[in-house]
């Protein structure tokens, strides 16, 4: 464990020259008084690390050192390309650049790393489209990506979803287009709208690229623009989806489960709306059953998800959901009460 460390410390050094101990910290997951150590060990090993102290400090390689540490594992180099997600590639335009870099990678390693390498493409495939959905590439997606690499500001115009019967607003503006996420098959932007920095919000936007109707260069904008240098997409992308999540949930339904119910529960509803449920869930009655309380988008949707519970789950409030159970009940009753053969006259008489 601390040789891998002490390995990727050194070519940590290499790459980035100037790193501090605190960004060494930060990049391993240890602590400064453990990077002072392992620098201590790395030169103990014969590896020329040196600190500088002042504003321009931080650890160093001696001048013309570069390790002999790059030369690549069998398994690392079967992590290596099962990192790759060809339609995640094709998407952005990159599958021949990537197609390339591969080829020039397998000729570099060893015959024995090379068939790794090969055997773990043979094995492992990742389709990130959900199931009963036709991806489709956005047609803007390739040339928001060229923007994204080249941080250059685009004006751009967005469709937002329908409500409520209403037409898709469209919405125009000027963005700093920080990152592309795919998630489930979709696309998403995440941006920045230079003007409201000061917001609350920091002026962050998600947008679907596949509502971007048009995308084009800003006129007069000279340069790229600057990124923020503590912007980190994957953390951004991780606490903007928990948010989101979380504030879908704008009603509470009170149920009473089952026990088999309530290991059905994250089956049926969202993550964050079970980790609150369990949460208020009451202690166990004499008979078994569990009282909870259960966020939910809606009252309609609350209703779709619990009716695949059946009868392992009573809604108890509030009082307008618990008349759509009863109905259902008495139109299910009312449909499997009968003889099939009496509710299909016409069908019988088929028959005869």
């Amino acid at each position: 464990m601390r040789a891998a460390r002490l390995i990727r410390m050194a070519l940590l050094i290499q790459s980035n020259p100037g790193l501090t101990a605190a960004a060494l910290a930060r990049e391993l997951g240890i602590s400064e008084r453990t990077v002072i150590r392992d620098a201590q060990a790395l030169q103990e090993a014969g590896v020329p690390v040196r600190s500088e102290r002042g504003r321009v400090g931080g650890y160093f390689l001696a001048a013309g050192y570069r390790t002999r540490l790059t030369t690549l594992r069998p398994s690392e180099a079967e992590t290596l390309f099962l990192s790759g997600l060809p339609s995640a590639l094709r998407d952005l335009g990159l599958s021949d650049a990537a197609e390339t870099a591969r080829l020039k990678l397998t000729a570099t390693l060893l015959p024995s790393v090379r068939q790794a390498a090969e055997s773990s493409v043979r094995r492992f495939h990742l389709d990130a489209p959900a199931w009963f959905r036709e991806p489709a590439t956005p047609e803007l997606l390739p040339e928001l990506a060229r923007a994204v690499w080249a941080d250059r500001a685009v004006e751009l115009s967005y469709a937002g979803p329908a409500r409520d019967g209403a037409p898709a607003s469209a919405v125009a503006r000027v963005v700093e287009p920080y990152g592309l996420v795919l998630k489930a098959g979709t696309w998403y932007a995440v941006v920045r709208v230079p003007g409201k920095r000061e917001e609350h919000d920091g002026g962050w936007r998600t947008y679907r690229v596949d509502r971007i109707t048009a995308l084009g260069p800003v006129h007069g904008a000279e340069g790229p623009f600057v990124r923020d240098p503590a912007f980190e997409l994957a953390a951004h992308w991780e606490a903007g989806s928990a948010a989101f999540a979380r504030a879908l949930l704008r009603t509470t339904v009170t149920i009473r489960l089952t026990g088999q119910g309530l290991r059905r529960l994250p089956a049926v509803v969202d993550g964050a709306a079970v980790a609150d449920a369990l949460a208020s869930a009451s202690a166990p009655d004499p008979v078994g059953l569990v009282t909870l309380e259960l966020p939910a988008e809606s009252e309609d949707v609350a209703f779709d998800q619990l009716a695949r519970l059946g009868a392992d789950a009573e809604v108890l409030a509030p009082a307008r959901l618990r008349a759509r159970f009863r109905e259902r009940a008495a139109a299910l009753a009312a449909l499997y009460g009968a003889d099939p053969q009496e509710a299909c006259p016409g069908e019988a008489e088929d028959q005869r």
